[in-house]
């Protein structure tokens, strides 16, 4: 089995995170808060995440 895991924690609600390997710019969902998260930086195994601001689309009603 491989051990070739990443963690990080959600910005929003600090919950603890382990995906597979990720790469600088993608994006991923927190389990916990649902909010978008994009991978910030990739240091040593250890995710640095920020929140994504989600545009809304206006259908003029």
């Amino acid at each position: 089995m491989s051990s070739a895991t990443l963690t990080g924690a959600c910005p929003e609600c600090e919950t603890d995170l382990t995906v597979p390997p990720v790469v600088q710019g993608e994006t991923l969902s927190c389990p916990e808060c649902m909010l978008t998260l994009r991978v910030k930086d990739v240091t040593d195994g250890r995710l640095t995440l920020e929140m994504v601001e989600v545009q809304l689309r206006d259908w003029g009603q």
